[in-house]
């Protein structure tokens, strides 16, 4: 009885989310996508599918996250789809693993992307003003800057794994995705 709750996904305690201040704001908005597992890996994932000039996926990639995001706070999602939507995040990884191995088209990262966006803005809804542009701002500087390193270095990774390589962490991928889906529809 004396345990507290453990607050995934978030340095904070998202349920109070009209209570940050800007720094707490600029900080979740920073650890959110690392604390998050699903979030993480779906990005790095985008350094070993193969895109043909990665660095120029950046922009658009950061811009459709970020869209997701602002789109979360017009049409917040609803408690009852939560599970799902969440379950549709882990999916994710399972669908960069298919783009890595060439049976999925790389256009399908930008609404994969929008949609991890979508559940990280839905997370800071309530929110006064500063602190939701400081959290938007703390997203923009995390998930660019993972971006910038998985879309810098993916030519790299792709040349030391090799083909076989790739296609074991494509693998490796669509079974976390799967295993993540499964643990969120499976009770």
């Amino acid at each position: 009885m004396l345990v507290r709750p453990a607050f995934a996904h978030h340095p904070f305690a998202m349920p109070e989310a009209g209570n940050l201040n800007a720094l707490q704001g600029l900080i979740s908005g920073v650890g959110h996508p690392l604390l998050g597992p699903d979030h993480l890996l779906f990005l790095l994932a985008i350094g070993f599918v193969g895109l043909n000039r990665p660095r120029q996926w950046l922009a658009p990639l950061l811009a459709a996250g970020l869209l997701g995001s602002a789109i979360s706070l017009l049409i917040p999602l609803p408690e009852t789809l939560s599970v799902y939507a969440e379950a549709l995040v882990s999916l994710s990884l399972a669908v960069a693993g298919l783009v890595a191995l060439g049976k999925a088209s790389p256009l399908l990262l930008a609404p994969l992307i929008s949609l991890h966006g979508y559940l990280l803005g839905g997370a800071i809804i309530g929110a006064e003003p500063t602190p939701l542009t400081a959290y938007f701002l703390g997203l923009f500087i995390s998930q660019g800057s993972i971006l910038l390193l998985v879309t810098t270095y993916s030519k790299r990774l792709l040349d030391s794994i090799g083909n076989g390589g790739q296609h074991i962490a494509a693998g490796i991928w669509i079974g976390i995705g799967a295993a993540f889906t499964w643990s969120l529809l499976i009770p």
